[in-house]
């Protein structure tokens, strides 16, 4: 039987990525704590899609950054 080798990049890529790891963060911790985390942050925050261009425009508009804002 052939085993696939590790997939340390998707991995990395989840813990910099989406859970926004430090380095040394990510190399302490498991595989399945790793897995955990993410569980827990989808399992709150849900899957968010990315933002299309003109709906981030929009928001820019709406929400400036800077003086000019005024709640």
């Amino acid at each position: 039987m052939v085993k696939s080798p590790f997939p340390w990049a998707e991995l990395a890529q989840i813990g910099f990525g989406e859970l926004r790891l430090s380095p040394k963060a990510f190399w302490a911790s498991s595989p399945r704590e790793l897995t955990l985390a993410m569980q827990a942050k989808q399992k709150m925050f849900g899957h968010a899609a990315p933002l299309e261009r003109q709906r981030m425009a929009e928001l820019m508009a709406d929400f400036p950054d800077g003086d000019k804002y005024e709640p």
